[in-house]
């Protein structure tokens, strides 16, 4: 598929995560939150153009990274080629009814999915696949976006179907064979803006100028947060153990 020829949401999302690739300080935010929670092999669900994915590497975690996305998969491959700590680069698509790489199953001490879960109908099957790849004790670490009310213009374009909060992300693991061991909101200072632009301008991607001012407040709402003990924000980070087979 060209990119031309994909969907209207495929390009939005391409020039989202193009966007955020230049938002080193936020990406370094998101990534010193939940990495304290990762260990041993990581797979990453959803690793789009690698904005994550590269903090981790760095920190010599060793990793398989996927997509569904045809182009991003020769992104990652390209980025990434001489990396020895990229085992491999896979599709995989969460929302099937089985994982479908079963020789990937039970291989994994952690499974990150940042801003994944929201983009799949059933998210009950995805949260199930992220369950298959881990071994006994292996951990989930989920982002995904805040608050329903929340739910505006950005979300439509970006095709999500739901926000979430602590407890409803919460309820949907540990009734899929999950252990929840940490939830928290995250970056508060990021709720008016998605709300101004998505609520009420109605914006259906988000402004570049925007993205380039809320880059360089990043150093006041990490102070924010922690400030708040992360009671709100617009994400909700969950880690999750699974505790059966």
């Amino acid at each position: 598929m060209t990119e031309d020829a994909q969907p209207k949401a495929d390009l939005t999302g391409k020039d989202t995560l193009q966007s955020f690739s230049r938002a080193y300080r936020f990406n370094q935010w998101m990534f010193d939150q939940i990495a304290p929670w990762a260990k041993g092999s990581v797979f990453e669900a959803g690793s789009g153009i690698g904005n994550i994915s590269k903090l981790f590497i760095e920190k010599g975690f060793r990793m398989v990274l996927s997509d569904i996305m045809s182009d991003y998969l020769t992104r990652l491959k390209r980025t990434f080629a001489d990396e020895p700590n990229v085992d491999a680069v896979v599709e995989l698509d969460l929302s099937l009814p089985q994982l479908h790489h079963q020789a990937l199953a039970g291989r994994f001490d952690t499974v990150i999915a940042l801003n994944v879960i929201e983009h799949i109908e059933n998210d009950v099957q995805a949260v199930k696949n992220c369950n298959a790849l881990l071994i006994k004790g292996g951990r989930l670490i989920m982002l995904v976006p805040a608050f329903q009310s929340l739910y505006n213009s950005f979300d439509k374009d970006l095709q999500h179907y739901r926000r979430y909060t602590k407890k409803t992300v919460t309820e949907l693991l540990e009734s899929n064979g999950y252990k929840v061991v940490h939830t928290q909101y995250f970056n508060f200072g990021g709720l008016i803006g998605w709300y101004i632009s998505g609520s009420i301008l109605r914006n259906k991607k988000i402004p570049r100028g925007q993205l380039r001012i809320f880059e360089k407040l990043v150093p006041l709402f990490r102070v924010i947060d922690k400030l708040i003990f992360s009671s709100a924000g617009v994400s909700v980070i969950a880690v999750a153990e699974k505790v059966s087979d």
